[in-house]
């Protein structure tokens, strides 16, 4: 048992201490189909928070010939599996955490040579019958043991792109490629690898490193196929955990879920399990990186950008063309490699069935506000989100007029190049204006209602609320009247059945000379 090769399951057995755990064993059920198979080599990537290392703890516990993790499985879900026995503890298995090891190292520069040295050490120490070269590298290794003894390796390299995300030395940076070719590339090691498996929260960059990995199946927070309910929590699993711990689901899915793979509606994992231990919602994103990645990509402010960022921001989807971006930290040529980069970062999701990106929830809007109020390109945007507080306050008080206001400054800047009498861009006008109001809304766009389809519903997060349930109904070159009457006409009302007590109609008319008029029904349920 070493801490590189064939480690013990401590790390695994911590994580099921845990007060609260959610069993992603099956992804080993999953992998177990990889195994000797011709298309071994995995890269997983997502962004930071998404359980990248607790995977790569559960994969050791399984794998490595240096402990018994029977126990520990036994009343987990890959127990069931039929492949369950196949490789428990049965092959050797290396883990290094790259991040750790850069972080840790007393001469950055020699970061390699000395974790070469360590692996190598531990090689010595389990296999003592075989006879290692005092150079050996870690490759020469695996390969003296499977030429002597026919036994294969696991490899995981977790935290792979680290050294591809930071500014280290070329020297250092072309020893990590090599490193890298003589692990993953050499068809002389091919068959004494029985999986090798990499995360990191970039894919393999396209370019310098793409020709020592481009032998890996990838999956990606954009797209993680057969894997992608093991990215996250899944909608099911915290639905369970809230009622296990009492909390809200509905405002639990509004801070932290939005990411869309596959057929799955996945959550942030480790901030749903903070809210659940601290009692309450808030945002944690900002507890492991900075609006500033947010705030550094738009200010290079390519062509477009502006114009997707504010529809964004006002709640709708825009196209992307994810597969221009090289996965580097360099080559950002057009809008879509930067928002294809903050998506691989989890700050904007991916539907790789529409191939259109979003703002996933309220943890993560907040970081989007917080760039926005630092950049002078965006000074209405962020006086319009600021501003939307009081805005709400106006429409609980029936202030028609004031929300004419508002909407005349929101619609206009939504608009831009766009057709101002586009429906569309009318709705994102009245969300981004109403944007606070996502602090104790669901809101529901174009949604069946009654006799129709309402335009917006916005239903209270709380059944206690103190904020009434709304519905918006938007016209064109009419009055505001007849999309009030038409509320009450269609009976969008009963989307709140089983609500009673106040309920406002809002009707927002806007005609060709961009004047906006509005009405406000309060009626009683």
């Amino acid at each position: 048992m070493g801490l590189y090769l064939n480690p013990s399951n401590i790390g695994f057995t911590k994580i099921l201490s845990a007060d609260i755990y959610v069993d992603k064993t099956m992804l080993i059920s999953e992998l177990n189909k990889f195994i000797d198979k011709g298309n071994q080599y995995i890269c997983v990537s997502r962004p930071r928070r998404f359980g990248k290392t607790l995977a790569a703890n559960m994969l050791c516990a399984y794998y490595s010939k240096g402990c018994d993790s029977r126990e520990i499985f036994k009343d987990l879900k890959i127990s069931k599996a039929d492949n369950y026995e196949k490789y428990l503890n049965k092959l050797n298995f290396i883990k290094i955490d790259v991040a750790g090891e850069y972080q840790t190292a007393p001469e950055k520069d020699k970061m390699l040579v000395l974790l070469t040295e360590r692996v190598r050490r531990e090689f010595k120490q389990q296999f003592p019958k075989i006879e290692f070269a005092k150079n050996a590298t870690i490759a020469n290794c695996i390969q003296d043991v499977y030429e002597q003894t026919n036994e294969t390796f696991v490899i995981i390299l977790d935290e792979y792109d680290s050294l591809v995300r930071m500014k280290i030395p070329q020297e250092l940076f072309d020893e990590y490629l090599m490193f890298l070719n003589g692990l993953f590339k050499s068809d002389t090691l091919r068959p004494a690898i029985s999986l090798a498996y990499i995360t990191g929260i970039l894919p393999v960059v396209r370019d310098k490193v793409q020709s020592k990995l481009n032998n890996f199946n990838e999956y990606t927070i954009l797209d993680s196929k057969e894997l992608s309910e093991f990215v996250g929590f899944t909608d099911e699993e915290v639905v369970k955990l809230c009622e296990t711990y009492q909390i809200n689901h509905t405002e639990c899915k509004n801070w932290y879920q939005g990411y869309k793979l596959g057929n799955f509606d996945v959550y942030n994992p480790e901030s749903v399990v903070k809210s659940i231990i601290d009692r309450r919602f808030e945002g944690h994103w900002n507890k492991t990186s900075s609006y500033s990645v947010i705030s550094d990509r738009l200010q290079s402010n390519f062509d477009g950008m502006k114009d997707d960022v504010i529809k964004m921001v006002s709640g709708e989807n825009v196209k992307v063309d994810v597969g221009m971006y090289l996965n580097t930290m360099t080559d950002f040529i057009v809008k879509d490699d930067a928002f294809t980069y903050l998506a691989h970062l989890g700050y904007l999701a991916y539907d790789c069935k529409t191939k259109t990106c979003r703002i996933p929830n309220k943890e993560v809007r907040k970081e989007w506000f917080r760039a926005l109020s630092v950049m002078k390109e965006y000074k209405v945007t962020d006086k319009i989100i600021k501003d939307s507080e009081e805005l709400l306050e106006q429409t609980l008080q029936l202030n028609s007029s004031e929300v004419a206001k508002a909407l005349n400054r929101s619609h206009i800047h939504v608009v831009s190049h766009r057709n101002y009498n586009n429906e569309q861009a009318l709705a994102s006008a009245v969300y981004l204006a109403f944007i606070d109001a996502l602090n104790y809304y669901t809101v529901f766009k174009e949604t069946s209602a009654g006799n129709g389809i309402a335009d917006l519903i916005y239903t209270p997060l709380h059944a206690d609320s103190k904020y009434p349930p709304m519905i918006i109904e938007l016209k064109s070159n009419k009055t505001a009247s007849r999309a009030v009457a038409q509320i009450q006409n269609k009976e969008y009302f009963h989307a709140f059945d089983n609500f009673s007590g106040k309920v406002l109609f809002v009707g927002i008319n806007y005609d060709e000379k961009k004047k906006h008029t509005c009405e406000i029904v309060e009626v009683e349920k």
